[in-house]
């Protein structure tokens, strides 16, 4: 039987235990408006070679009741210098956080990730208030639930 080289390097992806992005109360929740984030030095760890990689993250998002605050998604992001993630995984776990932190009415994120072995890899996902299944959103660790209504 042939062995998976990236068999159970992933498994519990879902379940990893980021900081808390905190948010405040938005005063305009009214009104539908675009906030943009870009980190354009994002950096996270290969977890078959363990070389780092490196991205730029754009997060496009119309809030509801919260928005984000950005020292402690700084901090958020901060935590992914050390962490063994695919891009696949690493930009659908930054959704499933950011969802669950601020539940906006949209977001689009984008992980523009810089070329390794001459091949460039640009990863999209996105949420809609409303059109996500109940628990579609990652669970945090310790028991913790989403909240994506």
């Amino acid at each position: 039987m042939k062995i998976e080289m990236y068999e159970g390097l992933q498994d519990n992806i879902r379940n990893l235990e980021t900081p808390e992005i905190d948010t405040w109360k938005n005063q305009y929740s009214d009104r539908e408006y675009v906030i943009e984030l870009t980190v354009p030095e994002f950096t996270c760890v290969c977890p078959k070679t363990d070389l780092p990689d490196f991205a730029t993250i754009t997060i496009r998002y119309v809030p509801s009741e919260k928005c984000i605050e950005l020292k402690s998604f700084k901090e958020y992001i901060l935590f992914y210098r050390n962490a063994g993630i695919f891009h696949e995984h690493v930009v659908n776990k930054i959704l499933d956080d950011f969802v669950r932190a601020c539940d906006p009415r949209s977001v689009e994120i984008t992980g523009d990730f810089n070329v390794r072995g001459g091949i460039k890899t640009v990863v999209k996902t996105n949420y809609t208030k409303g059109k996500w299944a109940s628990g579609q959103v990652g669970k945090r660790a310790k028991g913790q639930e989403g909240n994506n209504q």
